[in-house]
């Protein structure tokens, strides 16, 4: 049983922030009906009962390490907000003073924010479908910081015009998946001779340049439960060719990768087909947008493979879960991951999803290809900008502009 006392915090709204919200969002994040990623992992929510207004007791099914941790998925909103698509109504430091669909969005400071105040006095972001139009944006000035980019060639020409250049780790694995529920791809030695026949070296040297790091699991090594499986299934197309044989496709196979039309997938997909022709297997590219994706692949999950990013950190409890979009299922690995939360310490959980960690490479799951560098380009005279990246998050509180 946890009891947690708020914050006296305010909505951008008005409205005081009570229990009733804190409960609203918890049981909101649970539903039936919920989509959240971590919902699952949060599944161990027995009862969310209100103390008194400033105080909330949530009561587990059964011992959880990480649940404060997984806490912070969840956004806590304003119970009386209504349709929160169209409504946004928070605590935090910035309320949303303008929002244009598929253009900006508009951040103001709120001066009623509980904590710290921001650094600066308001943010914009600015989005930009064409990546060469967001260079001309921060060339021309229109524009002070590039958070994410996916295009290293143009890192010579902004650091002759004197912008900084900020470079740092991410949590985001770039990764070839696939349906393990289906044939043959329910086989781990096709499984494996896929992995042993990309040059991911030459992959990362192609995409990015030769920065960003070589993974063989989906665990990066900011993590606790790091461990270096980077030649556990190591290019050798021999190899691939070898295991091809022994699980009855000496002549190949051929299958279809979906990729989105996003950031650098569809690049790494014509790397990949390259790459398993040169060992027999036909490999042909399907690219949708984001949200065929995420219908296709994510939700029904009528796909061979696909290419995809995954930017969250400890995000390795996807593989306990069958009825995840990849369908891999292992008792082995479900069991460690279901005692590593039911740990007494972090050591012993920690040991527990290493084994994990371990048999789902050595299952190769899917193609761990490279773990993304983080690249970001900042104005003269901007500060404060983070180095490295954490999930999907920009925290932009300490960004200061001279």
């Amino acid at each position: 049983v946890y009891t947690f006392t708020l914050q006296d915090a305010t909505f951008h709204s008005g409205k005081a922030l009570t229990a009733d919200d804190v409960k609203y969002s918890l049981e909101r994040f649970i539903s039936e009906d919920s989509i959240a990623a971590r919902k699952r992992q949060l599944s161990v929510i027995d009862s969310v009962e209100v103390v008194d207004e400033k105080n909330v007791e949530v009561t587990l099914t059964q011992p959880s390490i990480s649940f404060t941790y997984n806490l912070g998925y969840v956004w806590i909103v304003n119970s009386e907000a209504g349709d929160l698509t169209t409504t946004a109504d928070g605590t935090g430091p910035y309320a949303l003073a303008d929002y244009r669909k598929g253009d900006s969005i508009s951040l103001d400071v709120n001066g009623d924010y509980w904590g710290e105040a921001p650094a600066n006095g308001g943010v914009v972001y600015q989005y930009y479908a064409d990546p060469t139009a967001l260079n001309n944006a921060l060339l021309t000035g229109a524009v002070d910081l590039v958070t994410s980019q996916s295009n290293p060639d143009s890192l010579g020409e902004f650091e002759a015009a004197g912008f900084q250049i900020i470079e740092g780790t991410s949590t985001t694995k770039e990764l070839l998946a696939f349906n393990d529920r289906t044939a043959p791809f329910d086989d781990v030695k096709v499984r494996k001779a896929v992995y042993s026949a990309i040059d991911r070296q030459k992959l990362l040297d192609a995409i990015w340049d030769g920065r960003g790091e070589l993974i063989g699991s989906m665990v990066p090594p900011s993590e606790p439960w790091y461990l270096d499986l980077t030649d556990n299934n190591p290019y050798d197309p021999a190899l691939a060719e070898s295991l091809l044989a022994e699980a009855g496709y000496a002549d190949g196979f051929e299958f279809t990768i979906d990729t989105p039309d996003s950031g650098v997938h569809s690049t790494v997909a014509e790397f990949v087909q390259s790459e398993l022709a040169k060992v027999g297997v036909t490999a042909k590219i399907n690219i949708i947008t984001d949200d065929e994706w995420y219908q296709k692949v994510y939700t029904d999950t009528d796909f061979e493979a696909t290419l995809q990013g995954h930017v969250n950190d400890r995000d390795i409890n996807f593989y306990g879960n069958p009825d995840f979009y990849w369908g891999y299922d292992n008792a082995d690995v479900q069991t460690w991951l279901s005692e590593s939360e039911a740990a007494s310490t972090v050591e012993e959980q920690a040991e527990l999803i290493k084994k994990a960690n371990q048999q789902i490479s050595d299952d190769a799951a899917s193609v761990w290809l490279y773990l993304n560098p983080q690249l970001r380009i900042a104005a003269e005279g901007v500060s404060g900008v983070p180095q490295n990246g954490l999930n999907s998050l920009f925290y932009v509180y300490d960004i200061t502009k001279a």
